[in-house]
Protein backbone atom coordinates (compact mmCIF):
# COMPACT_ATOMS: atom_id res chain seq x y z
CA UNK A 1 0.00 0.00 0.00
CA UNK A 2 1.14 3.51 -0.21
CA UNK A 3 0.29 6.36 2.10
CA UNK A 4 0.82 10.00 2.08
CA UNK A 5 2.79 9.65 5.30
CA UNK A 6 4.03 6.99 7.36
CA UNK A 7 6.80 6.08 9.56
CA UNK A 8 8.91 2.82 9.06
CA UNK A 9 12.55 1.45 10.21
CA UNK A 10 15.50 0.90 7.64
CA UNK A 11 15.34 -1.94 9.15
CA UNK A 12 12.38 -3.68 8.04
CA UNK A 13 10.44 -3.12 4.61
CA UNK A 14 7.24 -1.40 4.07
CA UNK A 15 5.84 1.25 1.30
CA UNK A 16 5.32 4.43 2.56
CA UNK A 17 4.63 8.23 0.18
CA UNK A 18 5.31 5.64 -2.68
CA UNK A 19 8.96 4.56 -1.10
CA UNK A 20 9.41 1.04 -0.34
CA UNK A 21 12.51 1.13 2.10
CA UNK A 22 14.29 -1.82 2.75
CA UNK A 23 17.34 -2.62 4.21
CA UNK A 24 17.39 -6.52 3.82
CA UNK A 25 17.22 -6.89 0.30
CA UNK A 26 15.82 -5.83 -2.83
CA UNK A 27 12.28 -6.52 -4.21
CA UNK A 28 12.59 -10.53 -5.66
CA UNK A 29 9.36 -9.85 -7.75
CA UNK A 30 10.13 -10.87 -11.13
CA UNK A 31 10.95 -7.52 -13.11
CA UNK A 32 9.58 -6.66 -16.04
CA UNK A 33 11.70 -7.78 -19.09
CA UNK A 34 12.38 -6.86 -22.39
CA UNK A 35 15.14 -6.11 -25.13
CA UNK A 36 15.52 -2.42 -23.98
CA UNK A 37 16.95 -4.31 -20.65
CA UNK A 38 19.34 -6.95 -22.53
CA UNK A 39 20.58 -3.96 -24.82
CA UNK A 40 23.15 -3.60 -21.86
CA UNK A 41 22.31 -2.54 -18.35
CA UNK A 42 25.16 0.05 -17.45
CA UNK A 43 23.45 2.29 -20.41
CA UNK A 44 21.53 4.42 -18.26
CA UNK A 45 21.07 8.57 -18.74
CA UNK A 46 21.61 10.90 -21.44
CA UNK A 47 24.06 14.28 -21.46
CA UNK A 48 23.98 17.48 -23.89
CA UNK A 49 25.05 20.82 -23.41
CA UNK A 50 23.02 23.52 -21.79
CA UNK A 51 23.31 26.10 -24.57
CA UNK A 52 20.14 27.94 -26.17
CA UNK A 53 18.90 27.20 -29.45
CA UNK A 54 16.16 27.88 -31.80
CA UNK A 55 13.67 25.35 -33.21
CA UNK A 56 12.89 25.90 -36.81
CA UNK A 57 8.83 25.85 -37.16
CA UNK A 58 8.74 23.25 -39.58
CA UNK A 59 10.39 20.81 -36.93
CA UNK A 60 8.39 17.58 -37.17
CA UNK A 61 7.08 14.96 -34.16
CA UNK A 62 6.37 15.42 -30.98
CA UNK A 63 7.67 17.45 -28.76
CA UNK A 64 8.20 16.26 -25.20
CA UNK A 65 8.09 18.34 -21.66
CA UNK A 66 10.35 18.28 -18.73
CA UNK A 67 8.68 18.86 -15.60
CA UNK A 68 9.38 22.12 -14.09
CA UNK A 69 11.00 22.61 -10.54
CA UNK A 70 9.48 23.65 -7.78
CA UNK A 71 11.85 25.52 -5.74
CA UNK A 72 11.48 29.22 -4.69
CA UNK A 73 14.28 30.28 -6.86
CA UNK A 74 14.86 30.84 -10.74
CA UNK A 75 17.55 28.89 -12.28
CA UNK A 76 20.81 30.36 -14.64
CA UNK A 77 23.18 27.55 -16.56
CA UNK A 78 26.27 27.43 -18.21
CA UNK A 79 28.37 25.28 -20.07
CA UNK A 80 31.73 24.38 -18.83
CA UNK A 81 34.66 22.68 -20.89
CA UNK A 82 37.89 21.72 -18.72
CA UNK A 83 40.64 20.17 -19.60
CA UNK A 84 42.99 17.88 -17.48
CA UNK A 85 46.51 17.99 -19.04
CA UNK A 86 47.95 15.35 -16.24
CA UNK A 87 45.46 12.54 -17.88
CA UNK A 88 45.56 11.11 -20.89
CA UNK A 89 42.38 9.95 -22.46
CA UNK A 90 41.41 6.62 -21.32
CA UNK A 91 39.21 5.89 -24.16
CA UNK A 92 41.15 7.51 -27.66
CA UNK A 93 45.05 7.01 -27.48
CA UNK A 94 45.22 10.12 -30.05
CA UNK A 95 43.66 12.63 -27.39
CA UNK A 96 46.84 13.34 -24.82
CA UNK A 97 44.45 14.83 -22.32
CA UNK A 98 41.48 14.47 -20.21
CA UNK A 99 38.75 16.79 -21.46
CA UNK A 100 35.43 17.35 -19.96
CA UNK A 101 32.03 19.32 -20.25
CA UNK A 102 29.67 19.99 -17.84
CA UNK A 103 26.89 22.43 -17.15
CA UNK A 104 27.00 24.15 -14.09
CA UNK A 105 23.00 24.83 -12.80
CA UNK A 106 22.83 27.51 -10.12
CA UNK A 107 19.78 30.23 -8.33
CA UNK A 108 19.67 33.19 -10.51
CA UNK A 109 19.24 36.32 -9.25
CA UNK A 110 17.20 37.37 -12.00
CA UNK A 111 15.78 35.44 -15.35
CA UNK A 112 13.85 38.02 -16.65
CA UNK A 113 14.31 38.31 -20.66
CA UNK A 114 16.93 35.43 -20.38
CA UNK A 115 16.26 33.01 -22.66
CA UNK A 116 15.95 29.19 -21.46
CA UNK A 117 18.20 25.99 -22.53
CA UNK A 118 17.11 23.40 -24.67
CA UNK A 119 17.43 20.48 -22.99
CA UNK A 120 19.61 18.87 -26.07
CA UNK A 121 21.29 21.07 -28.92
CA UNK A 122 20.72 20.04 -31.76
CA UNK A 123 23.72 18.34 -33.16
CA UNK A 124 23.27 16.28 -29.89
CA UNK A 125 19.52 15.35 -30.42
CA UNK A 126 20.80 14.23 -33.69
CA UNK A 127 23.18 11.88 -32.19
CA UNK A 128 20.95 11.23 -29.29
CA UNK A 129 18.05 9.34 -31.96
CA UNK A 130 21.15 7.77 -34.00
CA UNK A 131 22.30 6.50 -30.76
CA UNK A 132 20.67 6.57 -27.39
CA UNK A 133 16.68 5.53 -28.95
CA UNK A 134 18.12 2.10 -30.47
CA UNK A 135 19.46 1.56 -27.01
CA UNK A 136 16.55 1.78 -25.12
CA UNK A 137 13.21 0.73 -27.36
CA UNK A 138 12.59 4.49 -28.18
CA UNK A 139 10.85 5.59 -30.72
CA UNK A 140 13.03 6.17 -34.30
CA UNK A 141 10.61 8.39 -35.48
CA UNK A 142 7.72 10.52 -34.55
CA UNK A 143 9.61 12.55 -31.96
CA UNK A 144 11.50 16.03 -31.70
CA UNK A 145 14.46 15.34 -29.37
CA UNK A 146 16.26 18.80 -30.10
CA UNK A 147 12.18 21.08 -28.97
CA UNK A 148 12.84 19.70 -25.65
CA UNK A 149 13.11 22.90 -23.70
CA UNK A 150 14.95 22.93 -20.07
CA UNK A 151 13.96 25.89 -17.60
CA UNK A 152 17.10 26.88 -16.71
CA UNK A 153 18.17 30.60 -18.43
CA UNK A 154 21.31 30.73 -20.17
CA UNK A 155 23.86 32.56 -18.42
CA UNK A 156 21.41 34.62 -15.97
CA UNK A 157 22.81 36.52 -13.17
CA UNK A 158 23.84 34.40 -10.27
CA UNK A 159 21.62 34.89 -6.95
CA UNK A 160 23.81 36.34 -4.14
CA UNK A 161 24.69 34.10 -1.33
CA UNK A 162 27.18 30.94 -1.35
CA UNK A 163 25.18 27.70 -2.14
CA UNK A 164 26.56 24.08 -1.72
CA UNK A 165 27.45 22.63 -4.35
CA UNK A 166 26.20 19.05 -5.71
CA UNK A 167 28.37 16.87 -8.80
CA UNK A 168 25.99 15.15 -11.08
CA UNK A 169 28.02 11.35 -12.67
CA UNK A 170 24.96 10.14 -15.33
CA UNK A 171 24.51 6.75 -16.60
CA UNK A 172 27.04 4.41 -18.09
CA UNK A 173 27.06 5.53 -21.60
CA UNK A 174 24.75 8.42 -20.93
CA UNK A 175 25.08 12.15 -21.16
CA UNK A 176 24.38 14.38 -18.71
CA UNK A 177 21.14 16.26 -20.34
CA UNK A 178 19.13 13.38 -19.26
CA UNK A 179 19.92 14.77 -15.23
CA UNK A 180 18.40 18.32 -16.25
CA UNK A 181 15.57 17.41 -14.32
CA UNK A 182 16.75 16.78 -10.59
CA UNK A 183 19.81 19.26 -11.62
CA UNK A 184 17.02 22.44 -12.06
CA UNK A 185 15.20 20.71 -8.95
CA UNK A 186 18.26 21.22 -6.66
CA UNK A 187 19.27 23.91 -7.86
CA UNK A 188 15.90 25.90 -7.40
CA UNK A 189 16.17 24.44 -3.76
CA UNK A 190 19.75 26.85 -3.53
CA UNK A 191 22.05 24.16 -4.96
CA UNK A 192 25.03 25.18 -7.44
CA UNK A 193 24.72 21.68 -9.38
CA UNK A 194 27.32 20.57 -11.81
CA UNK A 195 26.54 18.02 -13.91
CA UNK A 196 29.73 16.01 -16.03
CA UNK A 197 29.77 14.14 -19.04
CA UNK A 198 32.53 11.53 -19.17
CA UNK A 199 33.61 11.46 -22.93
CA UNK A 200 34.19 8.43 -24.43
CA UNK A 201 31.69 6.81 -21.99
CA UNK A 202 29.00 9.13 -22.98
CA UNK A 203 26.43 8.23 -25.75
CA UNK A 204 27.16 11.89 -27.12
CA UNK A 205 29.37 14.86 -25.66
CA UNK A 206 29.72 18.27 -28.04
CA UNK A 207 32.53 20.67 -27.02
CA UNK A 208 32.91 24.37 -28.14
CA UNK A 209 35.90 23.71 -30.29
CA UNK A 210 37.55 21.30 -31.52
CA UNK A 211 41.43 20.75 -31.60
CA UNK A 212 44.23 19.48 -33.32
CA UNK A 213 44.13 15.93 -31.43
CA UNK A 214 40.30 16.46 -31.67
CA UNK A 215 38.78 17.15 -34.97
CA UNK A 216 34.80 17.14 -34.41
CA UNK A 217 33.08 18.88 -32.24
CA UNK A 218 31.60 15.64 -30.63
CA UNK A 219 32.69 12.55 -29.55
CA UNK A 220 30.35 9.96 -29.00
CA UNK A 221 30.55 6.19 -27.15
CA UNK A 222 32.88 3.52 -27.19
CA UNK A 223 30.38 1.32 -25.63
CA UNK A 224 28.73 -1.44 -27.46
CA UNK A 225 27.68 -3.62 -24.93
CA UNK A 226 26.94 -3.66 -21.11
CA UNK A 227 30.88 -3.35 -19.94
CA UNK A 228 30.56 -5.11 -16.96
CA UNK A 229 30.64 -8.67 -19.55
CA UNK A 230 34.45 -6.91 -19.44
CA UNK A 231 35.84 -6.42 -16.05
CA UNK A 232 39.05 -4.38 -17.10
CA UNK A 233 36.86 -1.87 -19.34
CA UNK A 234 34.07 -1.92 -16.23
CA UNK A 235 37.18 -0.97 -13.82
CA UNK A 236 38.59 1.54 -16.71
CA UNK A 237 35.07 3.30 -16.35
CA UNK A 238 34.62 3.74 -12.82
CA UNK A 239 38.21 4.76 -12.54
CA UNK A 240 38.14 7.61 -14.85
CA UNK A 241 34.60 9.12 -13.95
CA UNK A 242 36.18 9.01 -10.16
CA UNK A 243 39.24 10.77 -11.48
CA UNK A 244 36.52 13.10 -13.91
CA UNK A 245 35.00 13.80 -10.78
CA UNK A 246 37.71 15.25 -8.43
CA UNK A 247 39.36 16.73 -11.42
CA UNK A 248 36.08 18.59 -11.38
CA UNK A 249 36.26 19.58 -7.44
CA UNK A 250 40.11 20.86 -8.41
CA UNK A 251 38.92 23.29 -10.86
CA UNK A 252 35.97 24.41 -9.14
CA UNK A 253 38.53 25.42 -5.85
CA UNK A 254 40.17 27.18 -8.90
CA UNK A 255 37.13 29.01 -9.94
CA UNK A 256 36.49 30.09 -6.38
CA UNK A 257 39.24 31.81 -6.00
CA UNK A 258 38.69 34.23 -9.22
CA UNK A 259 41.00 32.24 -11.88
CA UNK A 260 39.52 31.83 -15.49
CA UNK A 261 38.03 28.31 -15.56
CA UNK A 262 36.50 27.46 -18.96
CA UNK A 263 39.23 26.07 -21.34
CA UNK A 264 38.06 27.74 -24.17
CA UNK A 265 37.87 31.02 -22.54
CA UNK A 266 34.81 31.50 -22.70
CA UNK A 267 32.91 34.07 -19.96
CA UNK A 268 31.12 32.49 -17.17
CA UNK A 269 28.30 34.60 -15.13
CA UNK A 270 29.87 36.82 -13.02
CA UNK A 271 30.19 35.97 -9.20
CA UNK A 272 29.81 32.19 -10.36
CA UNK A 273 32.73 31.24 -8.33
CA UNK A 274 31.69 33.53 -5.21
CA UNK A 275 28.35 31.44 -5.05
CA UNK A 276 30.58 28.05 -4.43
CA UNK A 277 30.69 26.96 -0.56
CA UNK A 278 33.45 24.34 -0.93
CA UNK A 279 33.02 23.67 2.72
CA UNK A 280 29.64 21.47 1.43
CA UNK A 281 30.03 19.55 -1.18
CA UNK A 282 28.21 16.42 -2.36
CA UNK A 283 27.59 13.66 -5.29
CA UNK A 284 24.90 12.09 -6.79
CA UNK A 285 24.54 9.86 -9.89
CA UNK A 286 22.54 7.25 -11.57
CA UNK A 287 24.22 3.57 -12.69
CA UNK A 288 27.62 3.49 -13.16
CA UNK A 289 27.54 7.39 -12.04
CA UNK A 290 25.86 6.08 -8.63
CA UNK A 291 29.12 3.42 -8.58
CA UNK A 292 31.53 5.87 -9.04
CA UNK A 293 30.07 8.91 -6.62
CA UNK A 294 30.26 6.07 -3.87
CA UNK A 295 33.81 5.05 -4.39
CA UNK A 296 34.46 9.40 -4.48
CA UNK A 297 32.41 9.76 -1.25
CA UNK A 298 35.09 6.77 0.10
CA UNK A 299 38.60 8.21 -1.25
CA UNK A 300 38.02 12.10 -0.99
CA UNK A 301 37.11 13.56 1.95
CA UNK A 302 36.08 16.91 0.45
CA UNK A 303 33.36 15.46 -0.56
CA UNK A 304 30.71 15.22 2.29
CA UNK A 305 27.55 13.15 1.50
CA UNK A 306 27.03 11.30 -2.00
CA UNK A 307 23.43 9.21 -3.20
CA UNK A 308 23.91 6.33 -4.99
CA UNK A 309 21.00 5.88 -7.80
CA UNK A 310 21.09 2.33 -8.35
CA UNK A 311 25.00 1.61 -9.01
CA UNK A 312 26.78 -1.67 -8.03
CA UNK A 313 29.28 -1.49 -5.36
CA UNK A 314 31.27 -4.41 -6.73
CA UNK A 315 33.54 -5.06 -10.12
CA UNK A 316 33.39 -8.13 -11.71
CA UNK A 317 37.05 -9.95 -12.37
CA UNK A 318 38.55 -11.82 -14.45
CA UNK A 319 37.81 -15.46 -14.38
CA UNK A 320 34.33 -14.66 -13.17
CA UNK A 321 32.43 -13.37 -10.43
CA UNK A 322 33.09 -9.79 -8.29
CA UNK A 323 34.84 -8.10 -5.56
CA UNK A 324 34.16 -5.27 -3.78
CA UNK A 325 34.51 -1.85 -4.13
CA UNK A 326 36.38 -0.23 -0.82
CA UNK A 327 33.24 1.88 -0.08
CA UNK A 328 31.37 -1.76 -0.01
CA UNK A 329 34.81 -3.77 1.79
CA UNK A 330 34.97 -1.07 4.55
CA UNK A 331 31.51 1.08 4.38
CA UNK A 332 31.33 5.31 4.81
CA UNK A 333 31.82 7.31 7.71
CA UNK A 334 29.78 9.99 5.85
CA UNK A 335 26.14 10.32 4.70
CA UNK A 336 25.39 8.14 1.74
CA UNK A 337 21.99 7.27 0.08
CA UNK A 338 21.08 4.35 -1.84
CA UNK A 339 18.07 4.85 -3.58
CA UNK A 340 16.32 2.19 -5.99
CA UNK A 341 14.22 1.33 -8.10
CA UNK A 342 11.60 -1.74 -7.53
CA UNK A 343 11.91 -3.50 -10.66
CA UNK A 344 15.98 -3.19 -11.14
CA UNK A 345 16.59 -5.15 -14.62
CA UNK A 346 16.82 -9.07 -13.65
CA UNK A 347 17.17 -11.49 -10.75
CA UNK A 348 20.72 -11.60 -11.40
CA UNK A 349 21.21 -7.90 -11.37
CA UNK A 350 19.45 -7.69 -8.43
CA UNK A 351 20.89 -10.24 -6.51
CA UNK A 352 24.51 -8.62 -7.24
CA UNK A 353 23.56 -5.43 -6.31
CA UNK A 354 21.80 -6.64 -3.04
CA UNK A 355 24.93 -8.00 -2.14
CA UNK A 356 26.88 -5.06 -2.48
CA UNK A 357 24.55 -2.40 -1.17
CA UNK A 358 24.46 -4.81 1.93
CA UNK A 359 27.66 -4.66 2.44
CA UNK A 360 28.06 -0.99 2.60
CA UNK A 361 25.14 -1.08 4.88
CA UNK A 362 26.90 -3.73 7.10
CA UNK A 363 30.01 -1.81 7.82
CA UNK A 364 29.11 1.84 7.41
CA UNK A 365 27.78 2.11 11.21
CA UNK A 366 24.43 4.21 10.15
CA UNK A 367 25.78 6.32 7.81
CA UNK A 368 24.30 4.07 5.06
CA UNK A 369 20.70 3.87 3.95
CA UNK A 370 18.49 2.02 1.27
CA UNK A 371 15.15 3.58 0.04
CA UNK A 372 13.43 1.93 -2.78
CA UNK A 373 10.92 3.40 -4.99
CA UNK A 374 7.90 1.48 -5.99
CA UNK A 375 6.82 0.74 -9.46
CA UNK A 376 9.36 1.95 -10.57
CA UNK A 377 12.09 0.74 -13.26
CA UNK A 378 16.06 1.58 -13.65
CA UNK A 379 15.86 4.67 -15.56
CA UNK A 380 12.89 6.43 -13.30
CA UNK A 381 16.04 7.95 -12.16
CA UNK A 382 16.63 10.08 -15.09
CA UNK A 383 14.46 12.48 -17.43
CA UNK A 384 13.27 9.33 -19.24
CA UNK A 385 10.78 9.07 -15.76
CA UNK A 386 8.76 11.89 -17.63
CA UNK A 387 9.50 11.30 -21.51
CA UNK A 388 9.10 7.99 -21.80
CA UNK A 389 5.19 8.16 -20.30
CA UNK A 390 4.21 10.39 -22.89
CA UNK A 391 5.49 8.49 -25.68
CA UNK A 392 3.78 5.54 -24.84
CA UNK A 393 0.70 7.54 -24.62
CA UNK A 394 1.20 8.78 -27.73
CA UNK A 395 1.31 5.23 -29.52
CA UNK A 396 5.13 5.27 -30.10
CA UNK A 397 6.54 2.55 -27.98
CA UNK A 398 4.71 -0.39 -26.45
CA UNK A 399 4.02 -0.73 -23.08
CA UNK A 400 6.46 -3.69 -22.17
CA UNK A 401 9.67 -1.07 -23.36
CA UNK A 402 8.17 1.60 -21.03
CA UNK A 403 7.71 -0.56 -18.25
CA UNK A 404 11.18 -2.02 -18.61
CA UNK A 405 12.82 1.60 -18.98
CA UNK A 406 10.97 3.69 -15.99
CA UNK A 407 8.01 1.28 -14.32
CA UNK A 408 4.57 1.45 -14.36
CA UNK A 409 4.24 4.44 -12.01
CA UNK A 410 3.45 7.50 -14.11
CA UNK A 411 5.56 11.10 -13.75
CA UNK A 412 3.43 12.57 -11.11
CA UNK A 413 4.36 9.97 -9.17
CA UNK A 414 7.61 8.57 -9.56
CA UNK A 415 8.90 12.42 -10.50
CA UNK A 416 8.17 13.98 -7.12
CA UNK A 417 9.59 11.14 -5.38
CA UNK A 418 13.02 10.97 -6.70
CA UNK A 419 12.99 14.79 -6.08
CA UNK A 420 12.00 14.65 -2.59
CA UNK A 421 14.73 11.91 -1.59
CA UNK A 422 17.33 13.23 -3.08
CA UNK A 423 16.43 16.73 -2.30
CA UNK A 424 15.89 16.03 1.21
CA UNK A 425 18.80 14.05 1.91
CA UNK A 426 21.27 16.53 0.70
CA UNK A 427 18.87 19.55 2.70
CA UNK A 428 19.99 17.58 6.07
CA UNK A 429 23.50 16.73 5.28
CA UNK A 430 24.67 19.56 3.04
CA UNK A 431 22.54 22.77 4.90
CA UNK A 432 23.02 25.95 3.73
CA UNK A 433 23.88 26.79 6.85
CA UNK A 434 25.86 25.26 9.77
CA UNK A 435 23.43 23.71 11.90
CA UNK A 436 24.35 24.36 16.20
Amino acid sequence: MTSSSCSCSYASSCTCAGFLHDAAGVDRRTAVRSAVVAAGALLAGRAGTARAASRPSSAAGLTLHLPPPTGPHPIGVTPLYLVDRGRRDPWDSRIPVRELMASVFYPARTVHGVPTAPQMTEGAAARFAAIDTRVHGLPAGGVDWAATRSHAHVGAPVAAGRWPVLLYSPGGGDPRTLGTSLAEELAGHGHVVVAVDHPGDASEVEFPTTTPYRRDLFRTTVFRDDPRKDPGRFRAMIDTRIADLRFVRDQLALLAEGCPADAAGRALPEHLGRALDLRRVGLYGHSAGGTAVAEALYEDRRFAAAVNLEGYLDRPVSGGGAEPYPVAAHGVDRPLLLLGSQHFLGPGSRRELARSWSAVLDRSRGYAHRRRIARTAHWAFTDYAALVPPLQAAGLMPAAARNALVGTAGPAETVPAVRTSVRGFFARHLPRCPVG
